[in-house]
């Protein structure tokens, strides 16, 4: 059961995303996304971490559908599907629909203090044109995972179409 959240890590989950990620977690905004018994999936990361620009926005913290995904594209699924962006002008515009989504969350989500940064540093047209997981050409898929994350939390065609095609959602207890 995936449930959306958009608020701070409480202890329990802080213990949960430390064990997740094999060390201190540090960055983190939000946890976007929940399983049903309140165990983190994604985490909603600060743009700007210890001064330098953090990959990506959201950051699939489940050992479960990391797994999963891995197991996915093993199998040669972006190659896959950057075919039929190549080929479907409507899945195309939709991919490009959920880069849009993912730049504006990020920029969105920005606390004045980073846009500031960003702005001084140089940073800023990064965080406005690099898309989901911080990819530069929105006709390619880098990685599954980013986008599933901004899937569980925003709105994006990749996980749309391995929650239909593969039902990576049902892994969730």
């Amino acid at each position: 059961m995936l449930i959306r959240t958009d608020v701070p890590p409480d202890e329990r989950q802080l213990a949960i995303i430390a064990e997740q990620l094999g060390r201190a977690p540090r960055g983190i905004q939000a946890v976007t996304a929940t399983d049903g018994e309140g165990t983190p999936l994604v985490l909603r990361m600060e743009s700007i971490v210890d001064d330098k620009p953090f990959p990506t926005l959201y950051w699939l913290c489940s050992e479960r559908l990391k797994i999963e995904l891995s197991r996915i594209e093993a199998a040669g699924v972006i190659k896959q599907l950057e075919a039929r962006l190549q080929d479907d002008a409507e899945f195309l515009a939709a991919y490009r629909r959920s880069h849009e989504d993912y730049v504006a969350r990020r920029w969105a989500s920005m606390h004045p203090e980073h846009r500031r940064l960003a702005a001084e540093r140089g940073y800023e047209t990064l965080f406005r044109e690099r898309g989901i997981g911080g990819i530069a050409n929105w006709n390619q898929v880098r990685c599954l995972h980013t986008q599933y994350a901004h899937h569980l939390a925003g709105d994006n065609v990749i996980g749309q179409w391995l929650d239909r095609e593969y039902g990576v959602i049902d892994c969730l207890p």
